[in-house]
């Protein structure tokens, strides 16, 4: 007979953690269509030239890949104009997100970021042992910059800006940026994480990495998940300054990207010209979506990345069921509402019926 002083022990922090939620895919057994609206995910197939750069790529994968990722960091330093000093790689912005918190923060630290938005972060943050500090969005479903500088304490070592922001979808301004790094102390990270930044449009939208060039406490985090296309082979990246980077590259996994991730990032990298023209045609279905909701009587945010967000409280769950009893599965966040990926014109079409009726 066994006893609790037995069994195997595991860190308290888990206790206060939930498992990561990723968007279920649609179920339907009558043979019609099925849509998966839940993930963010493109829905066009792999840029030119990037399934011969993958295909050439695991011909190798009998050996480990290049652990530095030198082909894919002098791609993207030529891209950004960043030395390759500059930028850490990982399987995803969220991997490179988890070990730079877990190289900024230990137990009694915090982390500051607004509430709601991209449902990883409290549980990076509770997992580097750090204590989340959540401020609430404004009624519009912005940051609230002035609460969140004033959120900052003694104890703050990062605080994470979600632009456009997961779920909801406005961006953030450059001015306001500013305006709010200004308020904050230099010894406190600030996180820009733009893994939707190809998708916005608007003159005076923040660049993160126009901003780090001259803020030492300053870091980007990008991804080749969403406009890129390549969410199943996990590559993201960080730029930063060189202490910020370093740190993060000491606690990263060893071949963490595999050859082929970074085979094909590079290529995706140089079909930029063909990526463009896929982001376009989104922005425009964006557009088309958002148009017909708010005509339809939603109040739908300011919409800047590859979905929409509808505010549904505690009709949340209730929705995603009648989405989904129609082949088309959206991300629900029960007691607040859901997030609605941008898909092909047809999965965008049936979204629309739904919410049609939903109004009536």
């Amino acid at each position: 007979m066994t006893t609790p002083s037995d069994e195997v022990r595991f860190r308290s922090a888990l206790d206060d953690v939930q498992a990561y939620k990723p968007g279920k895919p649609p179920v339907r057994t009558d043979g019609r269509p099925t849509y998966k609206l839940s993930s963010n995910e493109n829905p066009y197939p792999p840029l030119p030239g990037v399934l011969e750069a993958a295909t050439a790529a695991a011909a190798s994968m009998n050996r480990y890949p290049d652990n530095g990722s030198v082909a894919l960091l002098e791609a993207l330093s030529a891209r950004f104009g960043v030395p390759t000093e500059h930028i850490a790689v990982g399987t995803g912005s969220v991997a490179v997100l988890f070990h730079l918190l877990q190289a900024a923060c230990e137990a009694g630290d915090e982390v500051v970021y607004a509430w709601r938005s991209f449902e990883a972060y409290p549980i990076a943050t509770k997992l580097s042992g750090a204590t989340p500090v959540e401020v609430p969005l404004t009624a519009d479903a912005r940051h609230d910059f002035k609460a969140m500088a004033a959120a900052i304490t003694d104890r703050t070592r990062v605080v994470l800006v979600c632009t456009p922001n997961n779920p909801t979808g406005p961006a953030v301004r450059t001015n306001e940026l500013l305006e709010f790094l200004d308020a904050v102390p230099r010894n406190v990270l600030v996180v820009v994480d733009e893994a939707y930044r190809e998708f916005m449009r608007g003159e005076d939208l923040v660049d993160g990495v126009e901003v780090y060039r001259d803020r030492p406490n300053v870091a980007v985090l990008r991804t080749f998940s969403k406009a890129y296309g390549l969410a199943g082979f996990r590559v993201g990246f960080a730029i930063g300054h060189e202490p910020t980077v370093a740190a993060i590259r000491k606690c990263a996994l060893p071949f963490g990207v595999s050859h082929v991730a970074q085979a094909a990032a590079v290529a995706s990298l140089e079909a930029e010209k063909d990526l463009l023209e896929r982001v376009e045609t989104l922005v425009a279905e964006r557009t088309r979506v958002v148009d017909a909701l708010r005509g339809q009587g939603w109040d739908v945010p300011e919409a800047q990345g590859n979905f929409v967000w509808l505010s549904l409280g505690d009709d949340t769950l209730a929705f995603a069921t009648a989405v989904d009893a129609e082949g088309v599965s959206v991300r629900p966040f029960p007691g607040d509402g859901v997030r609605v990926t941008i898909g092909e014109p047809e999965a965008n079409d049936a979204f629309l019926a739904v919410t049609a009726s939903w109004r009536r």
